[in-house]
Order: C-alpha cells, then sequence, then structure tokens
C-alpha cells in the first residue's frame, strides 16, 4: 500500500445526504466544506464523487460551475451510500510494480459502521461496484477493516489501534497475530505499530487517523494534550510513550512531531472528536482542518513545515466533527499508475 502523499490520479469523496449524520445541521453547511475541499483539491488531481442519483449529480454540477470549479475534472459515480465517510468503506488501492509497469488493485475489507453502530449495508457493498466500474482487479481478505484504522509509510510500516482492529465488535475472536498476518498479506506491511488508545467522542473506537500520522518515512505527527486536567490527558500521553518506543521497518527510531490538540468542543455534554491530525494529503495540497481555535495557526505552521512545497488549505472543520469525522474521513486517495499521470478510472 502506497504512502497517502505518494503522486495520486484523484481523490474520492461520497456526497453528504444522510440527515441523521448531521443531526440539525443544514446539509447545505455540508456541502459548502465539500466545495472548499474540491476547490483546493483539483489543480493538483481530478474528483471521484459518489451520488445517489442522477438529481444529484445535476444539482451538485450547478454548484460548482456556480462556484467555477472546472468541472472537467470531476467524474460522477452512482453507487448508493449510507453515509459520507468513504475513507473507511471505500476502496484501499495498492500497487505493484510488474513487468508492464506499476499495477493496481483494490482491498475490498468489509464494513460494519464501525461495530454495527449505525446502518451500513450499502456503504459494504459501495467498494465492489467501485471496483467493477474501474475495473479493477480486487482482493477479499474477508475481514473487517476502516481505512482511517490504518496509516502506513509505503516502506513497510504501519500504525494502528488496539482498541479498534482488535474490538470484539469487527472481528470476533482474531488475535493480534492473526490481525498483522492479513495486513502482512494485503497490505505488504512488515512492521506493524500499535497503540492503545482514542480519544473522547470517537465512535470509531480509536482510528489512528485521529491520533499519530506519517508525513514521511520516517517521520510521524501525533497529538499532544499538555492540559493535565483534560479527559484526554493521559491516554494521549501514553501513546506519545508507545511511539517514543517504536521503531521502523529497519529497526530505527522515528522522528516525531507533536501536534497540539484544539480546545474541548461540546454540545449537550458531548465531546466531539476534534483533531489535528485528521488532515489529508493531496497532490498539491494539505487540507487541515481548523476550530476556530489559537491552535489552528500552530497546526498549519507545523505541517507547513512537513511539506515545504503544498499549499496548506484550512478547512473548517466544526461541523464535520458534530457529524463525527473529519476531513481525512471524507476522503480516499487512488494512486497513480504507470500509463497516465492524472487519469478516471
Amino acid at each position: 500500500m502506497p504512502a497517502e502523499w505518494e503522486p495520486h490520479s484523484s481523490t474520492w469523496l461520497a456526497w453528504p445526504h444522510n440527515e441523521d449524520t448531521w443531526n440539525s445541521i443544514d446539509l447545505r453547511q455540508v456541502e459548502i466544506i465539500y466545495i472548499e475541499i474540491i476547490r483546493n483539491l483539483i489543480n493538483g488531481e481530478n474528483i471521484n464523487i459518489l451520488i445517489n442519483d442522477e438529481a444529484t449529480k445535476s444539482k451538485i454540477t450547478s454548484l460548482f460551475i456556480n462556484k467555477r470549479i472546472n468541472v472537467k475534472k470531476i467524474h460522477f459515480h452512482i453507487i448508493l451510500t449510507n453515509d459520507a465517510w468513504i475513507r473507511d468503506f471505500g476502496p484501499n488501492f495498492i500497487v505493484r510494480k510488474s513487468s508492464v509497469g506499476r499495477q493496481i488493485a483494490i482491498n475490498r475489507w468489509q464494513f460494519n459502521s464501525w461495530g454495527q453502530k449505525y446502518a451500513w449495508v450499502n456503504d459494504n457493498e459501495a467498494c465492489d461496484k467501485i471496483a467493477r466500474e474501474l475495473n479493477l482487479p480486487w482482493f477479499d481478505p474477508r475481514i473487517i477493516l476502516e481505512g482511517g484504522s490504518i496509516d502506513v509509510n509505503g516502506k513497510g510500516s504501519c500504525l494502528t489501534t488496539t482498541s479498534c482492529l482488535l474490538n470484539n465488535n469487527r472481528n470476533n475472536g482474531l488475535s493480534k497475530m492473526e490481525i498483522e498476518e492479513f495486513l502482512s498479506s494485503y497490505l505488504g506491511t512488515k512492521n506493524i505499530i500499535w497503540l492503545d488508545g482514542t480519544i473522547e467522542g470517537d465512535d470509531t473506537d480509536g482510528h489512528i487517523d485521529n491520533l499519530a500520522r506519517f508525513v514521511n518515512p520516517k517521520t510521524i505527527v501525533y497529538i499532544r494534550e499538555e492540559d493535565k486536567s483534560d479527559e484526554n490527558y493521559h491516554r494521549i500521553k501514553e501513546i506519545e510513550k508507545s511511539l517514543k518506543k517504536a521503531t521502523d521497518q529497519d529497526g530505527k527510531n522515528f522522528t516525531l512531531i507533536p501536534l497540539p490538540m484544539p480546545r474541548a468542543i461540546r454540545e449537550n455534554n458531548f465531546r466531539f472528536p476534534a483533531s489535528y491530525a485528521n488532515f489529508y494529503i493531496g497532490n498539491k495540497a494539505v487540507l487541515v482542518p481548523t476550530f476556530n481555535d489559537p491552535k489552528d495557526v500552530v497546526a498549519q505552521e507545523i505541517l507547513q513545515r512537513c511539506y515545504p512545497k503544498k499549499k496548506i488549505a484550512p478547512i473548517d472543520s466544526r461541523i464535520l466533527v458534530k457529524g463525527q469525522g473529519g476531513v481525512h474521513c471524507l476522503t480516499q486517495q487512488q494512486p497513480k499508475n504507470s500509463k497516465s499521470k492524472c487519469r478516471y478510472y
């Protein structure tokens, strides 16, 4: 599995439609965020969007034209979904080098909505339909795995969490060793770095993309909470301790860069899972979540140093976290193949 910063042919999105996800939030407010995501990515890559029907295609095409977004670089797929979090239910693209060049295939992991928390039948079928539309070979490991639960450096190392992958609500009975065998066989990983924990309000049981991320093969950014009275402080501290002991696929320690945590976002005594680690790395831009917080600028500056040649694009994510996700959860990268610099599949 290639790292996220490696060249993409496109980014995949699923257009938001499930009003239950966003509670009392007007979906038009969510669509504004999608437009900003696309506006910041489209100069560097194509965009593929899952929609439920032709009427949605007509509506959002008009939105794009009104916002002067190049619709020629946007490709629609009428594939039913339950929700918008394509990172978790969408295709996990993998690559291999062969005599004819770089070839792409799809891992079709099973999806059960983070342990059967919400409806998931359409989401679980979406990956099959995408693979058929793209006419790409695909593999079915027959275990449950969400895209947000893993992060790779493209060299054989993978970050994940025990609280998610070993949770009985996913693959009841599979051991850590058995999970590692699946990751090795289907992702090409040699080195699994297991972290333990989650942040308050995260209904995924601890996705790694809210906790720690590779920014290059030897460097990990991770969240750090400075306030000892914060409910996340001790669990994040344990994650930091584990990362300091971690080594890469060659037995070498990683360079570690802390990201701040935004102040708590609450509603009706519920804390939403806001995290600067939920960024997305595009070809020309890095989408960085913001929360109208003084630490927004600090997080952007840190990630700009990690990617000095890319545009840092702040994405207001206060609405997204109220839907229990973030910008990384809404996106899924498709790597380039050897035949095309930028094309649809």
